[in-house]
């Protein structure tokens, strides 16, 4: 009996998160201008620069390390510990990104926020302070379609979904399909 509610279970989120993974021209175009984005970024000497809290922390810096190794556009992600929890205590945790953002970066750089809920204070914070600024931006969000990180961006990712995990999921998959794009293949060499 538990087998096979494990199945039903397994069968019904495998079909959320392909549903979530469909690949529709509007997903296309916003990967597509997510790529070009980063090879400019890169021209102009740039960074691309994630931010994310939990999950999408571990998220960011995956795909960080992925653009900086494999696609060879300089990247950042910001988990350090000693920073975040220095601009934490001294200026809140609400506004240490936007601090990040006005002590670490320029208009050169772009940055990509990531909010599984699009509600995350200190991320939309930081997304007013870059449009205050006029540093490009790109947004991962999902929950709700009125979540206010959707539209906070020049390039706004969201996910129909209340799952996090598939949320997460196809956050990264988005990302790692804009490496793959400036790499020219989905299948290469880890080192």
């Amino acid at each position: 009996m538990t087998e096979k509610k494990d199945k039903i279970f397994l069968n019904s989120s495998f079909s959320k998160i392909s549903k979530a993974l469909t690949l529709d021209k509007n997903v296309s175009e916003k990967i597509i201008k997510s790529k070009f984005l980063f090879e400019k970024c890169a021209k102009r000497k740039g960074r691309v620069v994630f931010f994310g809290n939990g999950g999408s922390a571990g998220i960011a810096s995956h795909l960080s390390v992925d653009l900086n190794k494999n696609a060879k556009i300089p990247s950042i992600s910001f988990n350090d510990p000693g920073i975040i929890t220095c601009y934490a205590n001294d200026f809140g945790w609400e506004n240490w990104i936007t601090k990040a953002i006005e002590l670490s970066l320029s208009k050169k750089d772009i940055i990509v926020l990531i909010s599984s809920s699009g509600k995350s204070p200190n991320i939309l914070n930081a997304a007013k302070y870059a449009k205050k600024k006029n540093i490009k931006t790109i947004t991962l969000s999902g929950m709700s379609k009125k979540n206010n990180l959707k539209k906070a961006g020049l390039v706004n990712f969201w996910v129909d979904s209340k799952s996090y995990n598939i949320i997460e999921t196809t956050h990264q998959f988005y990302m790692m399909a804009v490496i793959d794009l400036i790499i020219g293949k989905s299948e290469y060499k880890a080192s």
